[in-house]
């Protein structure tokens, strides 16, 4: 089956796009949903045009679809351009990366029943803690690009997702109830290496920035490094 993953660069799509990819299928592009507004209710935004990047490491298309970021109505303008992608690049089914929010699931479910794609969704009612644990297995490199919730600081901006990371993150679970895989909104990452890639991707900028309880970092330079 060809498939394209709905991709924000983060642990969870990457994670996702392994699934497939090792279940047999044949990973024909990642689209990437490009809001025109920093609160975006559906979609991830902290660095989504570096995705671009991402595939090139990957070896396959990037399409991006800008939508307004506007609840509900970001998710029809992906509904709308879903069909002619699928028929330019001979895709069968859409995968994300969803672990536990239904209204992201439900509405691309939507989406991909009106463009007669079916919804792979490798992930989703998982474990975050163990999902973690197999990205750390498989070797990724993932960052924190965004954080907004107690306990979590400007220090967790471009930190590394690592068990050191993850202990903290379960400590925090413990005392505040954040959830571990962020899939509450408490931080977003970026990832810039995994077992698909045919190069990894090294941040040579970024600029942090915070007001009062919440931060991203902009990544602003990079550069891909060939893998050994």
């Amino acid at each position: 089956m060809r498939v394209a993953v709905l991709y924000s660069g983060g642990k969870d799509s990457n994670l996702a796009a392994w699934r497939v990819k090792s279940e047999g299928h044949e990973l024909a592009c990642l689209i990437s949903a490009s809001p025109l507004r920093s609160d975006s209710y559906m979609f991830h935004v902290p660095n989504v045009a570096l995705a671009r990047h991402q595939a090139e490491c990957i070896g396959v298309p990037w399409v991006e679809v800008k939508v307004s970021g506007i609840k509900e109505l970001e998710v029809s303008e992906l509904a709308e351009a879903l069909p002619g992608i699928a028929e330019s690049l001979r895709i069968d089914a859409i995968v994300t990366g969803a672990i536990a929010s239904r209204y992201q699931k439900e509405r691309v479910d939507q989406a991909c029943k009106k463009a007669g794609l079916l919804h792979l969704h490798p992930l989703w009612q998982q474990d975050g803690e163990a999902l973690i644990r197999e990205m750390i297995g498989l070797g990724f490199e993932t960052y924190f690009t965004s954080v907004s919730a107690e306990g979590l600081g400007p220090e967790w901006l471009g930190r590394r997702l690592d068990l050191d990371a993850l202990g903290d993150l379960l400590r925090l679970n413990s005392k505040h109830g954040i959830n571990v895989s962020g899939e509450g909104g408490e931080y977003e990452t970026f990832v810039c290496d995994m077992p698909l890639f045919r190069n990894r991707i090294k941040i040579t900028s970024a600029d942090k920035s915070w007001e009062r309880t919440s931060g991203h970092l902009e990544i602003t330079g990079i550069k891909l490094v060939k893998k050994r």
